[in-house]
């Protein structure tokens, strides 16, 4: 009985820490250089990406939907998620 309520604590408190994690999502500003929407990729030029401990740069990201590309506009300031989806750098939320 311990051992079957402990599974279930940790099984909590994993199912927990995930969803604190999907909400935890850092946003970091940059500004929009160029879409590419058959590429589904677009360039920013973005300050310090803290959760990837990345300098501030210009660098290409690969888009996760490309509903977000809609938004997105040469010269537009925004504020955006990236993280590494299956090895790329990807932005996933823009704001």
């Amino acid at each position: 009985m311990k051992t079957a309520m402990i599974k279930i604590g940790v099984a909590a408190l994993l199912c927990a820490s995930a969803a604190f994690g999907a909400f935890a999502q850092e946003f970091t500003r940059g500004v929009v250089n160029k879409v590419d929407a058959k590429a589904k990729k677009v360039t920013i030029k973005h300050e310090d990406l803290k959760s990837l401990d990345m300098p501030a740069m210009t660098m290409v990201f690969r888009v996760e939907d490309p509903a977000l590309l809609d938004k997105l506009q040469e010269g537009t300031n925004i504020e955006f998620v990236a993280l590494r989806v299956n090895g790329k750098l990807t932005v996933t939320e823009v704001k």
